[in-house]
């Protein structure tokens, strides 16, 4: 009987001896991951922090740029309006200047208008504002063409006249000039031969009248047969 509870008792046993083995197993990666190396994770957040640092960088100078784009697009609106206002004020100057004088109040207030172009072209000229050349070929780039000239004179597409200069500020066109292109001449009308009139034109005079009096004198015979065969009839 004693030889039995032995048995049973080592039976028993077992199970316990095989819990130990399953912890010892799990153990070394519990102890891999609690013991990483500290540097390597410094450096992995240290390349964190510098790829978010650059990418706020980037952000920063591509709105920067953005910024600066709409600010310089502004100024250059802003310019080109007062400076377009400025062309028209020139034109007036030099339609100004375009009258005779006789009198000395006269020729000193043209004097002054003078200086007052002067200075406004000096303005123009700080400005990088450049007039349009009007001459040669037609650009409809820099050129506006408010009629057509027909003539023989000059090649068709080439200016005959301005009307009104245009100007440009650096690259970009501030006023389209204004002007006349040529055009060729519309080719002349056929002309009717001579001894064949047009239909809807009268006959001259004379014309048609030899045909009247020959129909006239036929009736007339025809009539004068017809009285004579009658009275012979008669008799």
């Amino acid at each position: 009987m004693a030889f039995g509870k032995s048995k049973r008792s080592e039976k028993k046993a077992e199970p316990a001896s095989e819990e130990p083995s399953t912890e010892a197993q799990d153990a070394p990666v519990e102890e891999v991951v609690e013991d990483e190396d500290p540097l390597l994770t410094l450096a992995r957040e240290r390349d964190d922090a510098v790829d978010r640092w650059m990418r706020l960088q980037a952000d920063f100078q591509n709105h920067r740029r953005h910024a600066q784009t709409n600010i310089d697009t502004a100024v250059a609106n802003a310019r080109s309006e007062v400076l377009g206002e400025a062309v028209t004020i020139l034109d007036y100057l030099d339609m100004a200047l375009a009258f005779e004088v006789t009198s000395e109040e006269a020729k000193n207030l043209k004097v002054g208008v003078e200086m007052t172009r002067q200075q406004l072209q000096a303005l123009f000229d700080r400005m990088n504002v450049r007039a349009v050349t009007a001459e040669g070929a037609f650009d409809p780039s820099r050129h506006q063409a408010v009629s057509t000239v027909e003539t023989d004179e000059h090649e068709p597409g080439t200016i005959v006249e301005v009307v009104r200069g245009g100007w440009t500020i650096g690259e970009a066109v501030l006023r389209f000039a204004q002007v006349r292109v040529a055009a060729a001449p519309d080719a002349p009308a056929d002309e009717a031969p001579a001894d064949e009139a047009p239909a809807d034109e009268a006959p001259a005079d004379g014309a048609g009248s030899t045909g009247d009096t020959a129909h006239e004198e036929v009736a007339e015979a025809a009539d004068n047969g017809g009285v004579e065969e009658g009275v012979e009839g008669s008799a």
